[in-house]
């Protein structure tokens, strides 16, 4: 079973900035990895993917201010938030891209708290 550990979390002001990682227990080369959040009382949601060849895309609520990165030999991803907000505090979560054959079990997550 594959493990993944994210790491990286905290509280921060609004307008500013925080580096999530996430490491999973075997290589991720070519796979598509996503990063997800979950806010109190809601349903997890997409975040971003980035894909084998380093493309990304995003949702609309964090484009512009998040970015996606990967290390492959590190079987890491990165999320680079600038530019926080209230409404992006949540749990943040790694695994692979929506509707991919692989879909590993969800790790602890690490929790993003922004304050106004």
């Amino acid at each position: 079973q594959v493990q993944l550990v994210e790491s990286g979390g905290g509280l921060v002001q609004a307008g500013g900035s925080l580096k999530l990682s996430c490491t999973a227990s075997r290589s991720i080369f070519s796979i598509p990895m996503s990063w997800y959040r979950q806010a109190p009382g809601k349903q997890r949601e997409w975040v971003g993917t980035i894909r084998g060849s380093g493309s990304t895309n995003y949702a609309n609520y964090v484009q512009g201010r998040f970015t996606v990165s990967r290390d492959n030999a590190k079987n890491t991803v990165y999320l680079q938030m600038n530019s926080l907000k209230p409404e992006d505090t949540a749990v943040y979560s790694c695994n692979t891209a929506p509707g991919h054959t692989y879909n590993w079990a969800w790790g602890q997550g690490t929790q993003v708290t922004v304050s106004s």
